[in-house]
C-alpha cells in the first residue's frame, strides 16, 4: 500500500503539487490528465488548482471532493433524498415519541432532537453500523432508563436501513464507495488515483481511501502526519478501555489499523521541511496522550534552548474579548500595510465578526471562508421575525420591529420606503402614548381617520399584513409556508410595490434565503401538521444551514478561517483566536441518544473525536512560520479556562527551567503585552472628560411654569429638575416599546372601576348587591382596557378581595353624605402670585351637617402622616381649594375629613388630619407654604436641583439620564447655572 504524508507546519497544497509534478516529470504531459487527485475541502481544491496555475502551463489533473462521490450517478442506485425530508419525516416520529414519553428530553424541541436523531443516523450510515448492531448492546442495571427508551426508539427508525429504504446523503455515499471498492476488485483502474488532505475521520471517507491505497497507482497523501511521536506513544492511543480520541495522531492510527499497516509504513511525500522542526518537537511532546505524558521531563531534555522554539510565538492573554478582538485587528492591520499574508484561524464567529467590524474601521474586508450566517442577515432576520410573529398578538414593538426593517416597503422605490418610514415614526408616537398594546387593524383605521388622505393606502396595506398573521393554532406545514411567503412578500413590497421590484431577494443573503425557503416548500409534505411555535423553531433551525457569501472584494492577503482550513494555509502569519475552553476546542454537542459507553459496544465514534480532529487542526496552525496564540481571560459570564492544549504547551515550557522554558514564556507574554499596550492606546480617550456636577438649571422667569397640579407639587419638592425638563424643556418620556400591567396602569384601571361604581349607583343599593356589581364593572373594564388575559385575572381577584369591605364601608359611607364632586377638573390662582393651581380630586362628599369630606383612591401603600405634611400634600391642598370656593358646585365649604381609601391590600382607609409626632399643618398652612415655594421658584436666583430630597435613594426619575445621574452623587451640592 502508498500513503505517504506531509509534517505540520508545511504548505500542504503546494507540497502536494510539488511532489506530484516530481513523481510525473519523466511522463508524458497528458499522463497528469488522467490523475484523479481526491480533496477534503472547497479550500483545499482552490489552493491546489491554483499551486498548478502557478507551475506553468500544464494539464491539470482531474480535481474532485471526497465528499462529492455520493453525488456519482451509479447505474441502478437512486439520488439520495433530501436531508430536509428525513429531518421532517424523523421530527413527526420525535412528537409522538415525546407525547407518549413526556419526560424524554424535556424542554428540547422536536427539532432539535430529529436534528441530533438525524446526526446519529447519518453516523451509523456512514461508519456502516446497522441497527441490528444496537442489539448487541446488553441493557444492564448500569444503564438509565432514559436510555433504554431512546435505544428502543432508535429500534424503532430501523427501517430507514432497509434495503428498499430511499437512501439518504451518507448511506449513498458508503454506497457508492463499497460499490466502486467492489468494481475495482476485479477491474482496477489504470490510471493514478490519490486521496490528499483527509484524516479518514469519517467512516466511507476511510473505506474509500483503504480501497485506493489498495490500487497499483493509488496513493494517499496524509495531513500533518507527526514523525516526532514515540512508538509508546503511538500505542497509548489504546492503552485503556476507551481509546484516545482527542489525540490529534489518533485518526491516522485508527485509518492505519484497518489498513493493516504499521506507522513505519507512512512514507515521507517528499523531502519537504517544516518552518520551525524546532517548535514541532514541543508541540508534539506538548500533546503527547495522557499516559505518558511522564515523558516530558525525560524527552524534554532533547528539546535544547526552548527560546529558539517559541521565537516565532507570540501570547496574547487579553482581559476581555473586545480587547482579544481589537488587539487581533491590530495585528491584522500590520500584516495588511507589510505585505504579509495573514490568516486568523478560530472556530469562534463571534471573535471573526467582532475582528472583520474592526477592520472595517480601516477599510479592510477580510476573506472570510466562513461568510455571514443567514439568520444574521436582513432577509435571515426578516424571515425569522415573521416566524416568531405567525399566531401571536402583535405587541407595538413587534409591529416595529417589521415596520422598521430595512427591506420593509422597498417595492415601490425609495421615495416610497421614505414615505413608509414618516408614517412608521407617526403611528409609533401614536402607539406609544395611546396605545393599545396589541395593535389591531380597528385602531390603526381609527388612527388612519384622523388623516385619510394621508394614512389610509398605507394603514390598509398594514391592516392586511396584521390580518394574514392570525393563524390557526394548528395547521399543515404546507400552509405555513405558504403563509409565511405571503407575508414575506407582502411586507417587502408595501402598500404599492412589488416583492419583485422590492430588495428582499436580492444580493446573496435574499438568494440563498430564497433557495432554503423554496426547498422547504418543496419538502413540507414530509412535515404532517404543526403548531406557530414549532414553525418558528423549525425556521430557526433551517436557516442555519444557510451562508451568504460577501459580493464585496477582500483583501488579498488577509483572511479569517474555521479550523479545518488550517490543513489549507500557506500564511506567513497565523493567529489561532480564542484559545479558550468551550471554544477551541469546543466542547462535545450532548447526545440524547446513546450514551458514551453504548457507542462503544455498537463500534460508533466517541464524542472525543471532534476533539482530536480540533487538536489535529490546532497542531497544524501551531507549525505555521509566524503564530499568534491569543485568549480571552474573561468572557461576558465569567473567568474562561485556557485551552487544554495551550495549558499543555505553558505547562511544559514551564517545567523545564533549566532550558529557559520561563524566559520563552515570558518573552511570548511581552510580544503580546505590546499588542495589548496599542489597543489601550487606541481605546484611550482623544479629549479628557470631566464628570458631570449635579445640575440645578436657572431658566429666565418668563420661561417658568405657571401652573401645576396637586400632584406635582411633590415632584415640585422632591425632584425640581424634573419640572423644569417637563414644563420648561417640554421633554415628555414616551411609553415603553413593550407596554406592560405596571403600577401606574393598575392605578388608571382602579380609578376608572371606581369612579363607574360611584357615578352608577342606584338608590338604596344593598351591600350584596353592590358587591355583584362592582365585580361586574371590574370585569367589563378589564375585558375592555386590560389585554393582558394573566393580569385580569389577578387584578380581578385584587377587587375581589376587597369588594366585601368596599361596598360594605360604602354603605356606612352614604349613610353620612352623598358623592358631590367625581373627577372633576378645577383651577384655582394663588394670592399674590402670579400661579395657578389644577386639582382633580377623586371623591368628595357633601356631609349632612354642610361641610364636605374628601377622598382619594389609592392603589399602592397609603402615605404616612409626616409624609402628607412634608411631601404629599395633594389632600391638603384639596383641601385648601374646596374651602376658597373653588368649586362652583359646593362654594366654599368647611372640610370636616380627608380620607385615602387603599384599593388593594385589606381594603383598609386612612383619615388625615396634618397632624404627625414632631408637626401639625392645617389645609390653611398648607395653602401659605405652597404660595411661598412657587415664590421662591420665580425668583431667578432659585434653581431647579435634581433630586433634591427623593424618597429612597434607589429611587428613579424619567430625567436620571439628561441630568447624567451616576456621574454626581446625591450628597454632591448642586451648581446652579444661568440660561438664557
Amino acid at each position: 500500500m502508498s500513503v505517504f504524508a506531509l509534517p505540520p507546519g508545511v504548505d500542504f497544497p503546494k507540497e502536494l503539487v510539488t511532489g506530484l509534478l516530481e513523481r510525473m516529470a519523466s511522463q508524458p504531459p497528458e499522463s497528469m490528465a488522467r490523475v484523479q487527485l481526491y480533496l477534503n475541502s472547497g479550500r483545499m481544491l482552490r489552493r491546489v488548482r491554483e499551486e498548478f496555475q502557478r507551475s506553468g502551463a500544464r494539464y491539470l489533473p482531474r480535481l474532485r471532493l471526497v465528499s462529492d462521490l455520493g453525488q456519482d450517478p451509479l447505474a441502478g442506485m437512486p439520488l439520495a433524498v433530501s436531508p430536509l425530508q428525513r429531518k421532517l419525516e424523523l421530527a413527526q416520529l420525535v412528537e409522538q415519541l415525546t407525547r407518549a414519553i413526556p419526560a424524554f428530553e424535556a424542554g428540547s424541541s422536536h427539532f432539535a432532537l430529529a436534528e441530533s436523531l438525524s446526526a446519529l443516523m447519518a453516523e451509523m450510515q456512514s461508519e456502516g453500523v446497522h441497527p441490528d448492531a444496537l442489539e448487541a448492546i446488553e441493557i444492564s442495571e448500569s444503564h438509565a432508563e432514559h436510555w433504554r427508551r431512546s435505544l428502543d426508539f432508535i429500534r424503532i427508525v430501523a427501517r430507514y436501513f432497509e434495503d428498499d429504504a430511499a437512501l439518504d446523503a451518507d448511506a449513498r455515499q458508503r454506497q457508492v464507495v463499497e460499490a466502486i471498492a467492489q468494481q475495482w476488485q476485479t477491474h482496477p483502474p489504470c490510471d493514478p488515483i490519490i486521496v490528499a488532505g483527509s484524516t479518514g475521520s469519517r467512516g466511507a471517507t476511510a473505506t474509500f481511501m483503504r480501497a485506493v491505497a489498495r490500487l497499483d497507482q493509488g496513493m494517499i497523501v496524509l495531513p500533518g502526519f507527526d514523525r516526532e511521536m514515540t512508538d509508546a506513544a503511538w500505542n497509548s492511543l489504546y492503552s485503556g478501555v476507551f481509546p484516545i480520541e482527542d489525540h490529534p495522531q489518533f485518526r491516522f492510527r485508527a485509518l492505519l489499523d484497518k489498513m493493516d499497516l504499521a506507522v513505519g509504513d507512512v512514507e515521507d511525500w517528499r523531502a519537504a521541511t517544516p518552518h520551525d522542526e524546532a517548535r514541532n518537537r514541543l508541540i508534539s511532546l506538548a500533546l503527547r496522550p495522557a499516559p505518558v505524558t511522564d515523558q516530558w521531563r525525560v524527552e524534554g531534555r532533547n528539546l535544547g534552548d526552548l527560546r529558539d522554539a517559541c521565537q516565532g510565538l507570540t501570547l496574547i492573554e487579553a482581559r476581555d474579548p473586545r480587547q482579544e478582538a481589537l488587539a487581533l485587528a491590530l495585528i491584522l492591520r500590520e500584516a495588511a500595510e507589510t505585505g504579509t499574508s495573514a490568516a486568523l484561524i478560530t472556530p469562534d464567529r463571534l471573535l471573526a465578526r467582532r475582528v472583520t467590524s474592526v477592520l472595517d474601521r480601516w477599510g479592510i474586508i477580510p476573506d472570510d471562508s466562513a461568510g455571514q450566517p443567514l439568520q444574521q442577515t436582513a432577509p435571515g432576520r426578516l424571515l425569522r421575525h415573521v416566524a416568531t410573529f405567525l399566531g401571536q398578538p402583535m405587541t407595538i414593538a413587534d409591529l416595529l420591529v417589521l415596520l422598521k426593517h430595512p427591506l420593509c416597503a422597498t417595492g415601490a422605490g425609495p421615495t416610497a420606503r421614505g414615505e413608509h418610514l414618516r408614517l412608521t415614526r407617526d403611528l409609533e408616537l401614536e402607539l406609544r402614548r395611546n396605545g393599545p398594546a396589541f395593535p389591531t387593524p380597528d385602531a390603526l383605521r381609527a388612527w388612519a381617520s384622523k388623516k385619510p388622505e394621508d394614512r389610509e393606502v398605507w394603514v390598509g396595506w398594514l391592516s392586511r399584513v396584521l390580518t394574514t398573521f392570525e393563524t390557526p393554532e394548528k395547521t399543515s406545514l404546507s400552509a405555513s409556508v405558504d403563509t409565511h411567503l405571503t407575508l414575506i412578500s407582502l411586507i417587502a413590497a408595501g402598500p404599492d410595490g412589488s416583492v419583485n421590484t422590492s430588495e428582499l431577494w436580492r444580493e446573496e443573503g435574499g438568494r440563498e434565503a430564497l433557495r432554503l425557503m423554496e426547498e422547504l416548500q418543496r419538502e413540507a409534505s414530509h412535515g404532517g401538521d404543526i403548531t406557530p411555535s414549532a414553525y418558528a423553531d423549525l425556521i430557526n433551525r433551517h436557516l442555519q444551514s444557510g451562508i451568504a457569501r460577501s459580493g464585496v472584494s477582500a483583501h488579498p492577503l488577509i483572511a479569517i478561517w474555521g479550523t479545518l482550513e488550517a490543513r489549507a494555509q500557506g500564511a506567513e502569519l497565523v493567529i489561532c483566536g480564542g484559545l479558550n475552553e468551550g471554544s477551541w476546542p469546543e466542547a462535545p454537542a450532548p447526545d440524547p441518544w446513546l450514551s458514551r459507553q453504548m457507542r462503544l459496544e455498537a463500534g460508533l465514534l466517541l464524542p472525543e473525536r471532534q476533539i482530536g480532529l480540533s487538536a489535529h487542526d490546532f497542531q497544524q496552525a501551531v507549525a505555521s512560520k509566524t503564530v499568534v496564540l491569543s485568549r480571552a481571560r474573561r468572557d461576558a459570564e465569567a473567568e474562561t479556562i485556557p485551552s487544554r492544549w495551550l495549558n499543555r504547551v505553558l505547562n511544559l515550557v514551564q517545567g523545564l527551567p533549566d532550558q529557559h522554558g520561563q524566559e520563552a514564556i515570558d518573552a511570548m507574554r511581552d510580544r503580546g503585552t505590546q499588542w495589548l499596550r496599542l489597543v489601550d492606546a487606541l481605546e484611550a480617550p482623544r479629549l479628557e472628560l470631566r464628570s458631570a456636577t449635579r445640575p440645578s438649571p436657572r431658566p429666565p422667569v418668563d420661561q417658568r411654569p405657571k401652573n401645576l397640579s396637586v400632584t406635582a407639587v411633590q415632584t415640585l419638592i422632591r425632584d425640581p429638575y424634573a419640572i423644569y425638563a417637563k414644563r420648561v424643556l417640554k421633554l415628555f418620556p414616551l411609553d415603553p416599546l413593550r407596554p406592560s400591567p405596571d403600577p401606574l396602569l393598575r392605578g388608571q384601571i382602579l380609578h376608572e372601576i371606581v369612579e363607574r361604581f360611584t357615578r352608577e349607583r342606584p338608590v338604596n343599593e344593598e351591600a350584596s348587591d353592590a358587591r355583584k356589581r362592582l365585580i361586574a364593572i371590574t370585569d367589563d373594564v378589564l375585558e375592555t382596557e386590560v389585554p393582558w388575559p394573566s393580569t385580569r385575572r389577578i387584578w380581578r381577584a385584587r377587587i375581589s378581595r376587597i369588594a366585601q369591605k368596599f361596598c360594605e364601608d360604602e354603605v356606612e359611607r352614604l349613610q353620612v353624605g352623598t358623592p358631590a364632586i367625581i373627577e372633576e377638573k378645577v383651577t384655582i390662582p394663588l394670592e399674590n402670585v402670579d400661579f395657578t393651581i389644577t386639582a382633580k380630586p377623586d371623591r368628595i362628599d357633601l356631609l349632612s351637617d354642610g361641610t364636605v369630606r374628601i377622598y382619594d383612591y389609592k392603589s399602592g401603600a397609603l402615605p404616612s402622616e409626616a409624609e402628607v405634611i412634608a411631601f404629599n400634600k395633594q389632600m391638603l391642598l384639596e383641601a385648601a381649594m374646596v374651602e376658597r370656593g373653588a368649586f362652583e358646585t359646593l362654594g366654599p365649604r368647611a372640610v370636616s375629613d380627608m380620607t385615602y381609601v387603599r384599593l388593594g391590600g385589606g381594603g383598609e382607609t386612612r383619615d388625615i388630619k396634618g397632624k404627625s409626632k414632631d408637626r401639625t399643618e392645617t389645609p390653611e398652612e398648607a395653602w401659605a407654604r405652597l404660595t411661598e415655594l412657587v415664590a421662591r421658584y420665580q425668583r431667578p436666583s432659585q434653581g431647579f436641583t435634581a433630586r433634591r430630597a427623593m424618597q429612597k435613594t434607589r429611587d428613579s426619575s424619567d430625567y436620571d439620564l439628561l441630568s447624567r445621574f451616576g456621574e454626581w452623587d446625591a450628597t454632591d451640592e448642586p451648581e446652579p447655572e444661568d440660561l438664557e
